[in-house]
């Protein structure tokens, strides 16, 4: 299994780690963006053929 990296808009912040530790992450740092800016964050996993959502922090209505 190959290694991966948390990107945010196109800039690796994190990169070699295995999945989990991408996935859990990747997650963390949404959560603190969406924390700081109260703005509505989402967490992706992008292949070739698809976007499977990971999580989702949504800003209060």
């Amino acid at each position: 299994m190959g290694l991966w990296s948390v990107r945010r808009m196109g800039l690796a912040l994190f990169s070699d780690l295995k999945l989990a530790a991408a996935i859990e992450l990747a997650r963390s740092v949404a959560r603190d963006e969406h924390v700081r800016s109260a703005k509505s964050v989402s967490v992706e996993f992008h292949d070739v053929s698809s976007v499977i959502r990971l999580g989702s922090y949504e800003r209060a209505g």
